[in-house]
């Protein structure tokens, strides 16, 4: 199957968020004039983002102009931000229930939002512009409460599901179509620099309140499960669970899936292919 042209998918999704935002303000006038000024008076998606962002995340001595123009810069000159930004709207709207439309996304998932500011924040950080990104990391934090350090490396698909308390260090990389639950960190082990951070495949799902240390790696389609301690390597398509974590042994024949960070299963099957209880 040929791959969506990016243009053409994210002509489509900007289409499909005006008309939600159209349909909402004639639902609901009292927020006809927010989403004018956030969606239905911008030409694109880069422009509503960036308008959006900035007033989120200004403050007295941070302006939404000065952070309008970085963001809508920053946009503009990387087509891939914008690629990242269509990937990460549809990734809530398929895996998330409650994400009931693309405009819901782009004005009220924290996660969403601080995806794509860490995406500036980090294009930043490759310009040795890092003042500014340690900046605008410090903003995210403070606004959204997810803290990802500008140095950090996100894939495209990303679902930072309710996102409080998400931690991203400095050399953790995560891989495209990964969905990251509330309270998830991926930490060093302790003060010495270097390469030190977790390194997530694609399609893995890490459970709320999950904890991976240390330049560890987590293989493609892996799961962690909620409050585990994973301080070893995941093997692909695994699942680690528990404090330390340990692996949870297949039976014979067992299903196995291949992406879990699109799935979001969580739990479904478990008695077919393990003998694991809690």
């Amino acid at each position: 199957m040929q791959a969506a042209d990016p243009d053409e998918e994210a002509s489509w999704v900007w289409n499909e968020i005006k008309a939600e935002a159209r349909r909402d303000a004639e639902s609901e006038p009292a927020l006809a004039s927010y989403l004018y000024s956030t969606i239905l008076s911008h030409s694109t998606l880069d422009r509503s983002l960036a308008f959006h962002l900035g007033n989120k995340l200004c403050s007295s001595t941070l302006l939404s102009t000065l952070l309008y123009d970085l963001f809508l810069n920053t946009f503009s000159v990387d087509p891939d931000l914008r690629s990242a930004a269509v990937a990460d709207l549809r990734a809530a709207r398929s895996r998330d229930p409650a994400c009931v439309s693309f405009s819901h996304c782009l004005l009220n998932y924290k996660g969403f939002l601080a995806c794509q500011a860490h995406r500036v924040a980090h294009k930043l950080w490759t310009q040795s512009r890092k003042p500014l990104a340690l900046a605008l990391q410090s903003r995210i934090s403070d606004v959204f409460a997810v803290d990802i350090h500008p140095g950090a490396k996100l894939g495209k698909g990303i679902l930072f599901d309710h996102a409080t308390g998400v931690v991203v260090g400095e050399t953790a990389v995560i891989g495209n179509n990964v969905s990251i639950l509330h309270h998830v960190t991926l930490g060093g082990t302790g003060k010495a620099g270097g390469d030190r951070h977790p390194k997530i495949g694609d399609g893995v799902l890490i459970g709320a309140g999950a904890t991976i240390l240390g330049n560890v790696s987590i293989g493609t389609g892996a799961k962690i499960g909620a409050g585990s301690v994973v301080l070893i390597n995941v093997p692909p398509r695994a699942t680690a669970v528990g404090n330390p974590a340990r692996l949870v042994e297949e039976k014979e024949g067992s299903k196995v899936e291949e992406c879990p960070g699109t799935s979001m299963d969580h739990t479904s099957f478990i008695s077919d292919w393990s003998d694991y209880t809690i």
